[in-house]
């Protein structure tokens, strides 16, 4: 096999690292980077199969040369000799674990849905993740409702737990595990921890008087108070006193604001930072972690009179789910968390108490804490008096799954607060997915079953100067979308996919293969043109499938592929010229017909 003709074919690919000639060079270079025959395409997950070439110093600069005689370095070309080895170490996010005492809406899936999006892209980069997220079933509030609707607590919670499971499936949820505080498991590893703690002298009892939140679960002193209700939802408060244990979270104060300044990724975005840096700096004060006038919860492992504060027992679900000392090294495999994502309203909990607590275990603190902002509808905040709290299923069955994912990672930017507008919903629908995506797939697979039977033909050689262009923007796609999604910038990521959808759209426009079919000379421009929107379309297709799975895997099969689209990964797949051709394509039905 000539070195020529191995890498006149390799440099067809845009991704990776630019080959220079040496005085022998030894490649391992993975077969799906071959994207023309001879060589097997497709065959398993990319870069599992390799073969390797010695080539002498001559050819393999001449090979070096092959497209670059024409183009002089006018572009960079890119390639990938070894698949990223798989870290150790598992990717971890979590959601918030949500409470049971009402239904479901549109803010709770949308910490979800972005968890979602998070863990799918890092399989879609071949890393092992581990998604988690459940429901919080303990605590005062549980049991007021429980006692509303003539239940036990553990009947209301089973009830309720399923709006959540139901909900997350619609909505293509891909969670590992979904964990419920009542789980015997949880409790068995709540209760060890505790004990942890109090063994170490870092829990002790004492009285607490002050005011209590009962729906937000929060103690708050008094000057804390916003016209004496709770400054986080704004509902009156009672006056609690009572014997407790308290966590001695004073005694981490100097150590939890060295991390986070030291540590500026830790608490993002930096507008929350900031204010876990100054509350920390008014001075902490010791928590109450038990409740003695209770009895739903999980008893104290060194005082049964008492149970565990709502809160301290829902954090532990983080370590609970990954049997933390239970199985110690699936414990280490999987912790630390590289992010919790949360609503702004439970930062507290999560990014001064919960590191607190970690650290009195002597435990790695989690790589970052993301708050969100909230949604408001139309301008208002969502509440049951007003009538305007939106179910997701409401949502589902008016634009669909994907469009529903889409909307709420795409229009608002994930820090900060967004309002939900049916409106600008329907607007994003018809503009984005309808005609950019869904219009372009249909309209690239319908020329190919028009002028080509449905069979993707092989490309020439040559190059124009459209073809360039779109292969360049192919190249930037990637880093574009994979810098986005370090930041959990979504609504950037699908910013940079839309911008590649839109040169694609351009290539379609400026290439017009209606005119091309008109002149039997054009015939191999014609098959170029063809392939590389068939090419951008199969791009399109693993770009979209973290947020839009159904519609990734949709496109896919169109494109005629038998194995799973999940059996890819970025970036090797990524690599341009991938495509085989000589396979069938159809257009199928429409991806997302227009709304009225």
């Amino acid at each position: 096999m000539g070195s020529r003709s191995l890498m006149s074919r390799v440099l067809r690919s845009s991704m990776g690292m630019t080959i220079l000639p040496s005085s022998s060079i030894f490649l391992t270079i993975p077969v799906a980077f071959m994207s023309r025959p001879p060589f097997p395409r497709f065959s398993g997950p990319q870069g599992r199969v390799h073969t390797s070439f010695i080539l002498d110093n001559k050819r393999s600069f001449q090979a070096y040369n092959y497209r670059n005689e024409r183009k002089r370095m006018s572009r960079k070309f890119y390639l990938f000799l070894h698949r990223k080895e798989k870290m150790n170490k598992s990717f971890y996010v979590t959601t918030p674990i949500y409470y049971v005492n009402d239904m479901p809406h549109i803010g709770t899936a949308y910490t979800t849905v972005a968890a979602d999006a998070l863990a799918r892209y890092h399989r879609l980069k071949g890393e092992e993740v581990f998604f988690l997220t459940g429901t919080d079933e303990h605590g005062q509030h549980v049991a007021r409702a429980a006692e509303r609707h003539g239940v036990s607590p553990q009947e209301w919670a089973d009830r309720m737990v399923v709006h959540f499971t139901e909900v997350w499936k619609r909505l293509n949820i891909s969670n590992d595990y979904f964990i419920r505080t009542t789980d015997p498991k949880h409790v068995e590893v709540a209760r060890k921890f505790i004990q942890l703690l109090y063994d170490k002298g870092d829990i002790y009892l004492d009285t607490y008087e002050g005011w209590y939140c009962v729906p937000d679960e929060s103690f708050w002193l008094p000057s804390q108070l916003v016209d004496g209700k709770c400054p986080q939802c704004g509902r009156e408060v009672e006056m609690v006193q009572e014997e407790n244990y308290f966590f001695r979270l004073s005694a981490y104060a100097d150590r939890l604001l060295s991390h986070i300044e030291s540590h500026p990724e830790f608490v993002q975005p930096e507008i929350r930072r900031n204010e876990v840096i100054s509350f920390i700096k008014q001075g902490l004060t010791d928590q109450s972690i038990s409740r003695k006038t209770i009895t739903w919860g999980i008893p104290l492992p060194f005082d049964e009179s008492q149970v565990m504060y709502v809160w301290f027992d829902a954090l532990l679900n983080y370590i609970s789910a990954i049997d933390y000392g239970l199985d110690e090294e699936r414990f280490r495999r999987t912790w630390p968390a590289d992010v919790h994502l949360i609503g702004k309203e439970i930062l507290r909990f999560h990014a001064i108490v919960w590191p607190a607590m970690l650290m009195a275990a002597d435990l790695p603190l989690p790589r970052q804490v993301f708050a969100h902002g909230w949604l408001t509808v139309e301008g208002e905040k969502m509440s049951k008096s007003k009538g305007n709290v939106i179910s997701p299923h409401e949502l589902i069955d008016e634009y669909g799954v994907d469009a529903y994912r889409y909307y709420f990672l795409r229009e608002f930017s994930f820090g900060y607060d967004g309002n939900f507008s049916r409106e600008n919903m329907t607007g994003r629908y018809n503009a984005d997915l309808a005609n950019s995506l869904g219009n372009m797939v249909s309209r690239v697979l319908a020329m190919v079953e028009r002028y080509r039977g449905g069979t993707v033909p092989e490309p020439s050689d040559r190059e124009e100067e459209p073809d360039v262009a779109l292969r360049e923007s192919a190249a930037r796609v990637f880093p574009e979308v994979d810098r986005s999604m370090e930041r959990l910038a979504f609504n950037e990521a699908l910013q940079a996919i839309w911008n590649f959808l839109a040169a694609i759209n351009r290539y379609v426009d400026e290439t017009a293969a209606w005119d091309l079919a008109k002149d039997p000379t054009l015939s191999r421009r014609l098959d170029t043109v063809l392939y590389n929107m068939v090419e951008a379309v199969r791009l399109t297709a693993l770009l979209v499938v973290p947020f839009l799975p159904a519609t990734g895997e949709g496109i896919w099969r169109r494109l005629g592929f038998a194995d799973p689209i999940h059996a890819h990964h970025l970036p090797e797949a990524a690599a341009w010229g991938l495509f085989p051709p000589g396979q069938r394509v159809s257009k199928g039905e429409p991806l997302f017909p227009r709304k009225k």
